[in-house]
């Protein structure tokens, strides 16, 4: 439970016996009448997010809905598998053994209808096989469909109908009731028992009185039917759910933590804030923290993406989950529980998956009145055909079409199965979407500014180049100003260093180390006095450039480069380029994002030289670079773009683009970023890797055009099913059949997103 504004609390119930959309709306309408009370009820995932007042208690809300005919506990909280002392709370079940799956009971009494239901449904539409008895051995077999099969029906439109409300539910259960009791009436009563009677399939209505009528395939069917419908629906919860069961699972389960001078291994659940732990090579830190003692380096990659290990040392920050791949740390923790970075990323995605588009509230909306309309609907057509006297037989056989046809499964399923599935791969490919709102945006955004440092570059010091004077070798430019460097703890001499093991491996140590503050360093290695530094370094020992070493710095220094020069034995010999580096994927995403129909905008606070070098090294137009811009200014940028008409997507890592983030039309915030930056954006990418806002974009995209479809399919339906239904041009059977294939449909259309894939893979 957390405070959204002063007097006011946010909280998340999960809510039981729910079986189609109109009971989510029902539930928000009853919150939504409490003063101070705004809901909002999610069908697909069977959570209510509240906002109250504090005169409001989270026992009257329970209160409220249970009063309603539906149940309401607070979920348990998102922490990283044992978290809790257990294996993992997610608020929800998304696995679970066979004791505990909540898809047991329902795949049981579909098994049972499939297999009882068939043989029903063959005999009526075969009349080559309807032996003499025929008829009884379908009343046997429907008997079991009708009552233990499509129990949930019936026992949703009772409790419904005890709080004087209709649902779907009201609609399959009167359908399939209506359709089975007029079956026993003819078999017992009328003439359709009578030993070797014959019905054959027919999809138009035959006007007979109907006693030798019966309806038990329709009664079956239907039932059959919409259980693999609501079966199907269930799993795709299920599935999206599992990317967020993975993401929290990530974590470790126990920890060394130190009390008392002494190393004690507990569950990760009894770890608290200011325990310091102790992570030895290839462990995963329990959770965020601070290293206190020890360096290492840090393999993110499960949560970032980033293949390189992070180095770390006493001071720098850690993130849970992560994996400890070289030296012992001691590490305090600083965040546990629901508050570790893992787990903030799995509530993004639940949250996410518990929204509402617009699209959805719309469909919602219309669930809500469409059962009361669809019976009155039925009502009118059974008065209709009696009064014309068509005979009680077509009249009866039209209203139970109607009502079956009109029962709007697909349209409660539309957006919910789209957007779980959607925002469940979408978090196994690292972009975390933030809401179903976002989706819109989309669609929409035309524009996209891009933060530099840290978003299209690494953020790191890198070395770029080596210049060297006639008759030097590079690699020993590398090797002596390396190992001098590799003394130094100066961020561009670490870049220096890093460069120069890569290239030529182990470096030697230097003898008689001096670190000249503010010009660089100076020593002996193999024998030789290096120095490496500053221009003004070697000017003190009375070393000149080189014409040629002095035209590469000139260069360096206009793109915005810092140079360095390299002397030793009395002889300047090379310069070396130290820069933040393009990533290597950077130009690529500028390529995607314009094949998207994206114009890119570079946006940093670095000089103009440095800003234009990095876009034309990734392809972004010179007119489209702003430079020198202060952090409280790119704001006014985005501001500027908006009122250009333009619609802003902005792509940022730090705490200075937070503001501009939310003010963009979609924020796009690096999950290798700050809090500040993650908590503004809309879509968080994980891997810190810019072709994933391309990818983002796609996906959001995909979801979208699929939301769109299945509401389309869903309302197209019901418009051009229930005149057909109504003018009696629709065998009831064949009504259920086609509206539980709309359920499976949607459902099977949204699980397509599954399939997505970055466009790198």
């Amino acid at each position: 439970m957390t405070t959204t504004s002063p007097g006011a609390t946010e909280v998340e119930l999960a809510i039981g016996g729910m079986t189609c959309a109109s009971c989510a709306a029902r539930i928000e309408k009853k919150l939504n009448r409490m003063d101070g009370v705004e809901a909002t009820v999610n069908y697909a995932t069977e959570k209510a997010k509240v906002a109250f007042q504090d005169d409001v208690s989270v026992r009257d809300l329970i209160a409220t809905v249970e009063a309603t005919g539906y149940t309401a506990q607070e979920p348990a909280p998102l922490v990283p598998a044992g978290g809790d002392g257990t294996a993992g709370g997610t608020g929800g079940d998304t696995g679970g053994t066979a004791e505990t799956d909540p898809l047991r009971p329902l795949r049981q009494r579909l098994v049972i209808a499939v297999a009882l239901a068939v043989p029903v449904i063959v005999l009526a539409m075969v009349p080559a096989l309807q032996f003499t008895y025929w008829q009884w051995l379908s009343l046997t077999l429907t008997a079991p469909v009708i009552t233990y099969a499509a129990w949930p029906f019936h026992r949703a439109a009772w409790t419904n109908a005890r709080h004087g409300a209709a649902t779907m539910d009201t609609l399959i259960s009167v359908g399939t009731s209506a359709a089975f009791l007029w079956s026993l009436w003819a078999l017992f009563f009328g003439t359709a028992g009578t030993p070797g009677m014959t019905h054959p399939f027919e999809l138009t209505i035959a006007r007979t009185d109907g006693a030798g009528n019966i309806y038990l395939e329709a009664a079956a069917g239907v039932t059959a039917f919409i259980l693999a419908g609501r079966y199907f629906e269930a799993r795709s919860k299920r599935k999206a759910g599992a990317a967020l069961k993975a993401l929290m699972e990530l974590g470790a389960k126990d920890v060394t933590v130190l009390r008392d001078g002494r190393e004690e291994t507990v569950p990760i659940g009894q770890l608290r804030v200011g325990d310091r732990f102790l992570v030895r090579p290839g462990e995963k830190i329990a959770t965020d923290g601070t290293v206190v003692d020890g360096a290492s380096a840090v393999d993110a990659s499960m949560l970032t993406g980033e293949s390189v290990p992070v180095e770390v040392t006493a001071g720098d920050g850690v993130t849970g989950a992560t994996l400890n791949v070289g030296g012992r740390l001691v590490v305090e923790a600083t965040r546990i529980g629901a508050d570790t970075q893992l787990a903030r990323m799995a509530k993004l995605v639940e949250d996410a998956q518990n929204g509402k588009a617009a699209a959805q509230r719309l469909a919602d909306r219309i669930s809500a009145v469409f059962v009361p309309v669809v019976l009155a609907l039925a009502l009118a057509t059974l008065g209709f055909w009696i009064g014309s006297g068509a005979g009680l037989t077509a009249a009866f056989t039209a209203a139970v079409a109607v009502l079956i046809i009109a029962c709007p499964c697909a349209l409660g399923l539309a957006t919910p199965t789209a957007l779980l599935v959607g925002t469940g791969r979408g978090a196994q490919l690292g972009i975390l979407i933030k809401g179903p709102e976002v989706l819109e945006s989309t669609r929409k955004v035309d524009t996209i500014v891009l933060d530099k440092t840290g978003t299209v570059t690494t953020g790191r010091m890198t070395l770029l180049a080596t210049h060297t004077a006639a008759g030097t070798d590079e690699a020993e430019v590398l090797r002596l100003a390396g190992a001098l460097e590799h003394s130094s703890e100066h961020p561009i001499a670490r870049a220096v260093a890093a460069g120069a093991s890569a290239q030529v491996g182990t470096l030697p140590v230097p003898e008689d180390f001096a670190d000249i503050a503010g010009l660089g360093v100076q020593g002996v290695v193999d024998g030789h006095a290096v120095l490496v530094g500053r221009e003004q370094l070697l000017a003190e020992w009375a070393i000149p450039l080189p014409e040629e070493l002095a035209r590469a710095k000139a260069a360096a220094e206009a793109n915005g480069r810092t140079a360095i020069a390299v002397a030793w034995d009395g002889a300047a010999r090379a310069v070396l380029e130290v820069a933040d580096a393009v990533k290597d994927s950077s130009p690529e995403a500028i390529r995607r994002l314009r094949a998207l129909g994206l114009t890119p905008v570079l946006l940093t606070g670095d000089n103009a030289a440095v800003a234009r070098s990095v876009a034309a090294e990734v392809g972004i137009d010179a007119d489209r670079v702003i430079a020198e811009v202060l952090p409280q200014d790119k704001v006014e940028v985005v501001r500027r773009l908006q009122q250009e008409g333009r619609t802003v997507a902005m792509v940022g890592d730090g705490v200075n683009d937070a503001a501009a983030l939310a003010r963009a039309d979609l924020g796009l915030a690096m999950g290798t970023g700050s809090d500040a930056a993650i908590e503004a954006g809309d879509l968080t990418l994980v891997r810190g890797d810019l072709r994933a806002a391309a990818d983002a974009i796609r996906l959001s995209r995909r979801t979208l055009g699929t939301i769109k479809s299945n509401l389309f399919w869903a309302f197209a339906y019901n418009v051009a099913a229930l005149p057909l239904a109504a003018t009696g041009l629709l065998n009831p059977m064949i009504a259920g059949a086609a509206m539980a294939f709309s359920s499976v449909f949607v459902v099977g259309n949204s699980l397509r997103l599954r399939g997505f894939q970055a466009a790198d893979q």
